[in-house]
């Protein structure tokens, strides 16, 4: 019989931040790849997009 390996969470949120009772933004960092995304959600729907640096590269978080 397989064992299963413990499932690591793809993504880590790194700020969360309630701007009404039912709205917010969210930045979350891909732990594989290191690169953040701006989450943003409100009643009317949610939106994703990679977060990018000066030269509009994929913005990178520091390694540990």
């Amino acid at each position: 019989m397989k064992t299963k390996k413990p499932k690591k969470n793809r993504f880590k949120i790194v700020l969360n931040e309630a701007l009404g009772e039912t709205s917010g933004c969210k930045i979350l960092e891909d732990t594989d790849t290191g690169i953040n995304y701006l989450y943003h959600f409100d009643t009317f729907g949610a939106g994703l997009t990679v977060l990018i640096d000066e030269e509009g590269e994929p913005l990178i978080a520091p390694e540990k």
